[in-house]
């Protein structure tokens, strides 16, 4: 715990450097209030939290490695998915403009440049000359954790909630407070472990412009672990949900939004958080939201230091980790599963009494309302995202059935293939998660479930995916689908037929996703409450089949790890009969004749179309003279020109794959 008196004094006197990736000044306090040994102290907690958390993690590196051999020698299912999957990988479009901004010494609001990069950071610069001649931004932020809010009452509700004890003094402050002058288009970062970033846009449509960008920022930065299928990503979170156990935390929540470091360092904020306002908030000086200023600040210094300790922590494991996946591969055995199996049979014998006793009494009332709410946003989710991909691929049509122009063409190749990443439309996909989040909120609460922006935030994610798959496999059959051949309209009739045979394959992945989806939330929610009740009972009894694990020999098989594996077991069964009653039959599964189906770089589209409109191959804007005089016909064949390395030396390098450039060709 950081010393009272030092951390009093260290605000007060403003001692410390700035953290390092945000040098803004907020409220009139420079950014690090920790002096050399508080720095070092919180080091050893985070040292400590290490040496606790990597034996777990170690275990589950094993488990997860287990479990992976497992499922490529076990049976596959039997429909999997129809749609390609796409290479393109996650982000957020970089989004820059003029913004205001509240900082400074004394705090006011002033201009800024700010730019949101590809990866989610986020940076400010003085001036958009500093920024185009690289100098370095006057601070900078991963947006993991943070929530925007464009209500400035409400950011001040929540301002004043951090320090409520000092309400009563709010008569010290200025009666014009620079927070309660209105600012007409705000941007407000809040984090709980964090300063907070106040921002301003010039106009509605600006300010609308950064908010679905920051949000895009928000989630990327959130789900980076979650969307992971390595086994080491899978592994630590199953160690951050074991550790917190250990420690008496059974529910989920949004802790593990974040990468590895972030997710231990909020970790340890949450085990520090209440022993650090007892002790530092009687002692910071100002009153109200001057208060609540100093407090963030501190926040800040504190959460700075934490993610340098874990940063440097799991660099140090990396060695060992990637050590020990190589070693797992080559070691574990094959029958290590049949083995897993026999102890599991026996174990489930035992706890089965209180297990189905629990379940019946607390689990099965709840489970239907649980499984059909989540279904039914998955449902209303993935109608939305069906219905922006049909209308992207008619528009494709339409348009090669209008005009063979290629630069228009061209430029509605590459808005199709963006689709997924232009938050935009799929804004439109995302707001129905958020109809229900309420709703969720209540059923899933009573059993310690607190992870609803992370709930929220794997429904997008699954929208985006398959919208990017979806766009990679109608971008690929056409590819296929198209030949030197046809004429518009012809090309357009194959498209069209492309369009129904991508749409079949959307739903039958859409079914697939949701039973995964559905399967894994529900295991998130009912999973930790069933073992905080089987806790006191059947933890006594795991010890019987330790000899029987390690008999086994292998470090992939824990009592514990097989313990959660049976209760999860029969979980799964009761969440599959609800799924049963609410979908029936599961899809037949769609193969489309004649298509070659093969992996294919997406990402190639969006550069090269973005080359190809800048480029001068394309054809001038369809008129009937421009027609007439190139001595082109409305219903000359068009072909495809394959756009590879050397085409045009003003292209540049070009990948071997091809866009669409459609063009008459003179019949000879």
């Amino acid at each position: 715990e950081i010393d009272k008196h030092r951390g009093t004094r260290a605000v007060v006197a403003g001692r410390g450097r700035g953290a390092r990736g945000d040098r803004s000044r907020m409220g009139g306090r420079p950014s690090s209030p920790l002096d050399k040994q508080q720095r070092q102290h919180l080091r050893d907690q985070m040292d400590t939290l290490l040496r606790n958390f990597l034996p777990c993690y170690r275990r589950q590196l094993a488990a997860s490695v287990l479990r992976q051999i497992s499922r490529e020698l076990g049976p596959q299912e039997p429909a999997g998915s129809q749609l390609l999957r796409s290479k393109k990988l996650p982000r957020v479009r970089e989004h820059q403009g003029p913004l205001t901004q509240f900082r400074g010494h004394p705090p006011r609001w002033q201009p800024i440049f700010c730019v949101l990069r590809g990866d989610g950071c986020l940076e400010w610069f003085s001036h958009k000359e500093e920024y185009e001649n690289g100098n370095r931004p006057l601070g900078s932020t991963a947006l993991t954790g943070y929530t925007l809010l464009t209500s400035q009452r409400e950011y001040l509700y929540l301002l004043d909630a951090l320090c409520p004890a000092s309400l009563g003094d709010r008569t010290q402050e200025e009666p014009d407070s620079l927070l309660e002058v209105p600012v007409r288009f705000p941007l407000f970062l809040q984090h709980p472990f964090r300063r907070h970033l106040c921002f301003s846009a010039a106009t509605r449509e600006a300010q609308h412009a950064w908010r679905l960008a920051l949000q895009g920022g928000i989630r990327l930065r959130g789900t980076v672990l979650q969307r992971s299928q390595a086994p080491a990503a899978r592994a630590f979170l199953d160690a951050v949900r074991l550790y917190r156990q250990h420690q008496g935390h059974f529910g989920d929540d949004d802790v593990t939004l974040g990468s590895d470091a972030e997710v231990l360092t909020a970790v340890l904020m949450r085990e520090q958080l209440p022993a650090l306002r007892a002790q530092t908030l009687p002692g910071l000086q100002g009153a109200g939201r001057a208060r609540a200023w100093a407090w963030t600040e501190l926040l800040e210094a504190v959460h700075a230091a934490v993610l340098a300790g874990a940063s440097a922590g799991l660099r140090a494991f990396q060695p060992e980790k990637d050590e020990l996946l190589a070693t797992l591969e080559k070691t574990i055995r094959p029958d290590v599963d049949q083995l897993l199996a026999r102890v599991a049979g026996r174990m489930r014998t035992d706890i089965k009494g209180p297990l189905e006793s629990c379940l019946r009494q607390h689990v099965d009332p709840q489970l239907p309302r649980v499984a059909q709410t989540l279904l039914d946003t998955v449902e209303a989710l993935l109608e939305v995202v069906r219905t922006l991909l049909a209308q992207g691929m008619d528009r494709l049509s339409g348009h090669l059935r209008q005009s063979p122009s290629g630069t228009r063409l061209r430029r509605e190749v590459y808005a199709f293939g963006e689709m997924p990443w232009d938050l935009g439309p799929m804004q439109t996909c995302y707001r129905e998660t958020e109809r229900s989040r309420g709703r969720l909120g209540q059923l899933a609460a009573p059993f310690g479930f607190l992870g609803m922006q992370s709930l929220m935030f794997a429904a997008q994610d699954l929208a985006q995916q398959l919208m990017a798959d979806a766009v990679a496999t109608f971008l690929q059959l056409a590819d296929q689908c198209l030949t030197t051949a046809l004429n518009c309209d012809q090309a357009a009739q194959r498209l069209e037929r492309v369009r129904g045979r991508v749409l079949k394959k959307f739903e039958s992945d859409s079914g697939l996703v949701q039973r995964r989806f559905i399967r894994s939330w529900g295991l998130c929610i009912f999973l930790p409450f069933v073992l905080s009740q089987l806790e006191p009972s059947c933890r006594k009894e795991l010890r019987e089949f330790e000899g029987d694990v390690l008999a086994v020999g292998s470090q992939a098989l824990t009592t514990e790890g097989i313990y959660e594996d049976v209760i999860r077991g029969c979980l799964l069964q009761r969440i599959d009969r609800e799924l049963k009653k609410a979908l029936g039959a599961s899809d037949v599964s769609c193969t489309l004749d004649g298509c070659l189906e093969v992996p294919w770089e997406q990402e190639e589209v969006s550069r090269l179309g973005e080359q190809l409109f800048q480029n001068s191959l394309c054809l001038p804007e369809k008129s009937s003279a421009n027609c007439f005089r190139s001595g082109f016909h409305r219903d000359s064949p068009v072909f495809l020109v394959p756009l590879t390395e050397g085409l045009s030396h003003s292209m540049g390098t070009l990948s071997s794959h091809s866009i669409w450039s459609f063009q008459p060709s003179l019949r000879q």
